[in-house]
């Protein structure tokens, strides 16, 4: 009998499980990608800071 012909293949939760853990590898895969591609985006200049004119506040 070989681990292939095992009665663990023909049990449902077998199969739930490893479909499972296939999907958490998927979607762990996806966000690595996505969160890669954000920290090498080329980074965006800060907005500048609106300028106070000093003299309209002493008035």
């Amino acid at each position: 009998m070989s681990l292939l012909d095992a009665p663990i293949w023909s049990d449902p939760g077998t199969w739930i499980v490893l479909g499972v853990s296939l999907l958490f590898i998927v979607v762990g895969a996806a966000m690595h990608y996505i969160i890669m591609k954000v920290v090498r985006a080329p980074h965006s200049a800060p907005a500048p800071s609106p300028i106070k004119n000093t003299e309209e506040s002493h008035v």
